[in-house]
Order: structure tokens, then C-alpha cells, then sequence
């Protein structure tokens, strides 16, 4: 039994509209902070300096500063000025999916510096999982709608060969 041209563009139309609705259902569910997400940084406990591997960012006395091959500074300092993370519990079960996910990886150094603070503090960063390893060894995730911003874009640099 063959369909007609008229209901092929309304099963089309269909499929569309289905689509369309679950795209937008899961954009409205990762783009928004998990309710038990809490900023890392304040009004009280501002960050003024971060390094992440060799790249790095300081709160100069009106805008933020960046390394040279940093091609958005702006958007990479407010993004992590702004950054919300989930405590993760330290259960069994968590702590060997986590373990199992990091031997893959390396860990990206990433230095913080907090206004009200002598002492930077140093932390490890795994961007892939979005996780982050407090200098405490607690272990926190950071939404998936803020992780894709936590990485700078870099100049590209020409490779010479001698």
C-alpha cells in the first residue's frame, strides 16, 4: 500500500514538529543550574587571579587581563568568576565511575587566587567530565550548560620545522 504525497508531508511535518519539541525540551533542561549548584565565588570572596596549565587570568583595576593568546578574555573570566558546582558525594559507587573516567585523562592545574585570601589555592580540573578536585580532595561538577565556557580559546600558532 503506497502513501500519498499528501500523507508523506504530514508524516514529515509530523516528525518535524516531534523533533523540533525535543530539541527544545532538552536545551531548557541542560541550560539550567541544577538546584543544588552554588557559586564558588561571591561578592565577599570575589576571584581575582586563576591559571589554568600555562594560560592565565588576572582582575586588573577595571577589566580583566588575560595571556596574549587568549582570544576571549572577557567571556573566559566571567565565566569562571561565575561558576556554579555540585558537591558530589563520596560514595563508593561515585568515587570509581569518577576514578575510572580520570586514569583516561590528565588533569589540567588550575590555580586560584581569591580576593580576601593569601594563599592560592590549587585545584585539578578535568574538562572532559567537568569535575573539579578541591585542594581539599572533595570533588565537585560543574553543569554541563557552564563547561563548554571554562575553556579559552587560543591563537593558533604555526608549527616551523627546522
Amino acid at each position: 500500500m503506497a502513501l500519498s504525497r499528501k500523507k508523506w508531508n504530514n508524516i514529515i511535518i509530523i516528525a518535524s514538529i516531534m523533533m523540533i519539541s525535543i530539541l527544545t525540551l532538552l536545551n531548557t533542561k541542560t541550560a539550567k543550574l541544577p538546584d543544588d549548584a552554588l557559586p564558588l565565588f561571591d561578592d565577599k570572596s570575589p576571584l581575582v587571579q586563576l591559571q589554568l596549565d600555562d594560560l592565565w587570568l588576572n582582575k586588573g583595576s577595571t577589566d580583566w587581563q588575560c595571556h596574549s593568546d587568549i582570544l576571549n578574555c572577557q567571556a573566559w573570566a566571567k565565566a569562571w568568576s561565575g561558576i556554579h558546582l555540585s558537591a558530589l558525594d563520596q560514595g563508593i559507587d561515585i568515587l570509581a565511575v569518577i576514578n575510572e573516567d580520570i586514569a583516561k585523562n590528565t588533569a589540567h592545574t588550575l590555580v586560584i587566587q581569591i580576593a580576601d585570601k593569601q594563599q592560592p589555592q590549587l585545584w585539578q580540573f578535568y574538562p572532559r567530565q567537568g569535575l573539579l578536585e578541591s585542594p581539599a580532595k572533595n570533588w565537585y561538577l560543574i553543569p554541563p550548560s557552564q563547561r563548554e565556557a571554562l575553556s579559552p580559546i587560543i591563537k593558533a600558532k604555526a608549527l616551523i620545522d627546522n
